[in-house]
């Protein structure tokens, strides 16, 4: 397209000021002949007649026509003559030579002196007038009639008839001629442009494929310099810099990719941290080494390592200083391992270790190697000297393994029953393992409750917490959870919450409770609890990994804060032991959500060994006294005397008391007798579904109908 466009607009812009200059030319040229022609026809028409006048006129003054043939058929014999006639002085033909149009004299011909011109059916007329002569003598004078000078008179008329095929043939072969050697010049005018085309397009076309071909990428591509001066010249020499400059960025450019490739591809393959395979390298292999034991029957085997007190450093010393362990660790464990054995870091404080052809013992003494040689590590960081472990679960890769993720769940399980034996261990996988049944029931469990979650088996129940002074009106509410089984019976929740708790899957829990409880009632219940006879206050459990998760503590500020009024109707219930744990960020968190009218209770009190001294710290609304003190207190002195003490230490702190796990009038009698706050248990009220509370609430008059 841009050759051919180019070429064309040269070719184009030569020719066509060529092309309107000749062929104003030759039509000016053959209008001018055509008009001198025609005119020649005339004017020899006109003295053709005009001669012949004087000679007719004896014939005709005589009125003897047959004297004037012969004239008449020499003057018929000329070129484009078709006919000569005569007429009389009346206007009557006498005579003619040839054909003849007219008998007599047109109208209007008689009345004019000179020569008269008529053009009728392709032939020119002539008429001239046939003036009688006028002899002049000395002794003899015209007469002169009435006052008069004597005028000539008319004798009669002679008419030339001229035929026009003549001048139409001469036009045109001017026509033609003109025609000819204007297509002559215009090929000769083409010719000459298409060469000067050619001759200027020719260096703009060579640059044009150069460059066209430099933009596909041929950088290598060079313009055939001709080494001129000339502006094309420079424009040449220009593009052949150019495409060099280009071709050694492309170089440099690529080069700079094939680096940062080789690094992508590093980084995707490991860890930034430690320089170790990452989880998706490892897997890779992994599979690779699977495929070799079951194609070629070899053996391998897998180690599942997770360092001890890891944690303690990051709290303690921060990321810097675990990152900083991490690095020393890799580096220490690559020293003990083959070139082929594959050392990854799958994240946080977890590795694996893959020994390719490597049977159990020798496997059992690499992992050995690698448990001595952590626990020896001594790390310091601030002058400070730390002490950690690694616990390795160990599985053997062989024909009848089972998947990827068979291997890696059983080494993952290994290693859980290394750190539940008492860390720092090699625990080698057994199907059979006791330690490995519940580990893996665990697992079942989270899978359970990710389905419950996702297919809405969750279902929460209310419990009442009842004044123990029948003349208290508050209405205190505990929200329970629960979960379906297949066949749709009721799964308590100490069923699956130690497994929740240990896989991080309670903030998802504690989170979905709220939510529901939200939805059932919302702020339509807060508004009409306070308008109503007394409030109502709904306790939630929190999980310590809860209150710990600081994606939910920010999701659960942010839900408060757009509903005004919720928070004042909840009371959230933290166990005893969670408190313990991280007492700063507990007491952080009650005080942020106090803002919000929220009230706290410490759950399960007096199972931990250092209650009274934690409880002057936790700024909490209620006390909830152990179920264990409660249920046998009517029987067991003992029991009875750690409820009275955790009673009267409550109230000494301004606390409002809950005894847990009532079961019989007998309890309900000692604590009334003790002075407890609330009671709460099966003998006071059976849980029961959520659904049923509205309409509990208003039969009880708690809330105005």
């Amino acid at each position: 397209m841009i050759r051919s466009g180019i070429r064309a607009r040269v070719f184009w812009l030569s020719i066509l000021p060529v092309m309107v200059i000749s062929s104003a030319l030759m039509t000016y040229l053959a209008y001018t002949r055509i008009q001198e022609l025609g005119q020649s026809l005339v004017e020899r028409g006109a003295a053709t007649v005009r001669h012949l006048a004087p000679a007719v006129e004896y014939g005709v003054i005589s009125g003897n026509p047959e004297i004037l043939v012969p004239l008449l058929t020499s003057a018929a014999r000329e070129p484009d003559v078709r006919g000569v006639t005569v007429f009389d002085g009346a206007g009557r033909m006498l005579t003619h030579a040839g054909s003849t149009r007219e008998r007599t004299i047109p109208a209007g011909v008689a009345d004019v002196q000179g020569v008269t011109r008529m053009e009728v059916d392709g032939s020119l007329l002539f008429y001239a007038p046939v003036m009688r002569t006028v002899v002049t003598t000395d002794d003899f004078q015209m007469p002169e009639e009435e006052g008069e000078p004597y005028l000539r008179q008319k004798a009669g008329w002679v008419s030339l008839e001229l035929s026009k095929d003549s001048l139409y043939a001469g036009q045109w072969q001017i026509i033609w001629q003109s025609v000819v050697i204007l297509l002559i010049g215009l090929a000769f005018s083409a010719l000459l442009g298409w060469q000067l085309g050619r001759r200027i397009t020719q260096p703009i076309l060579s640059l044009a494929r150069s460059v066209e071909r430099i933009g596909e990428g041929h950088l290598t591509e060079r313009v055939a310099s001709t080494d001129a001066n000339d502006e094309f010249g420079v424009l040449e020499r220009g593009v052949n810099h150019m495409a060099s400059s280009l071709q050694a960025a492309h170089e440099q450019m690529q080069e700079r990719i094939d680096q940062a490739t080789a690094r992508l591809v590093y980084q995707a393959n490991h860890d930034a941290l430690t320089g170790l395979v990452n989880r998706n390298e490892f897997e890779h292999r992994l599979g690779q080494a699977i495929a070799t034991a079951r194609q070629h029957g070899r053996t391998h085997a897998l180690c599942y390592m997770d360092l001890d007190q890891f944690k303690v450093i990051n709290d303690t010393c921060g990321h810097a200083a675990g990152d900083e362990l991490l690095r020393q660790l890799a580096l220490m464990l690559k020293e003990l391992l083959r070139e082929r054995d594959t050392l990854a870091r799958l994240g946080g404080d977890e590795f694996a270790l893959l020994l390719e052809n490597c049977d159990l013992k020798d496997a059992t003494l690499v992992a050995e190697a690698c448990r001595n040689m952590v626990r020896q590590f001594r790390f310091k960081w601030d002058n400070r000297l730390f002490n950690i472990g690694v616990s390795i679960g160990l599985v053997m890769v062989e024909r009848d393994s089972g998947s990827m993720a068979d291997l890696l769940s059983a080494a993952d399980a290994a290693c859980y029953v290394a750190k539940d034996r008492g860390r720092n261990q090699v625990h080698v996988y057994q199907p059979a393992d006791i330690d490995m049944a519940r580990h893996r029931g665990e697992m079942q469990w989270v899978a359970r409750i990710h389905k419950a979650l996702e297919e809405d088996l969750m279902r929460l129940y209310w419990q009442e917490i009842r004044p123990v002074d029948e003349r208290n009106p508050a209405c205190h509410i505990e929200i329970l959870m629960r979960m379906l089984d297949e066949d749709g019976g009721i799964i308590l929740p100490m069923a699956f919450i130690p497994a929740a708790e240990r896989y991080a899957l309670m903030p998802r829990l504690d989170r979905w409770t709220i939510e529901s409880v939200i939805d059932t009632f919302g702020s339509t219940l807060a508004e009409r609890t306070r308008t109503a006879r007394n409030g109502c206050m709904f306790a939630v459990n929190l999980s310590g990994v809860s209150l710990k998760n600081r994606e939910f503590r920010s999701w659960l500020h942010a839900a408060l804060k757009e509903r005004p009024g919720l928070g004042e109707m909840l009371c959230f219930e933290i166990t005893e032991t969670a408190a313990i744990g991280d007492l700063v960020t507990i007491n952080d968190f009650i005080a942020e959500l106090k803002t919000f009218g929220c009230r706290f209770a410490l759950d399960d009190f007096g199972s931990g060994l250092s209650s009274f001294g934690y409880l002057k710290n936790l700024q909490v609304d209620y006390l909830k006294i152990d179920g264990a003190f409660v249920q046998d207190m009517a029987r067991d002195t003992l029991d009875y005397s750690m409820v009275e003490a955790i009673n009267r230490i409550g109230h000494k702190v301004g606390l409002k008391t809950v005894a847990e796990y009532v079961e019989s009038a007998d309890v309900m009698d000692c604590l009334r007798s003790i002075g407890i706050d609330y009671a709460q248990g099966d003998y006071l009220h059976k849980p029961e579904p959520l659904s049923t509370l509205l309409p509990r609430l208003k039969q009880a008059g708690v809330l105005s109908p």
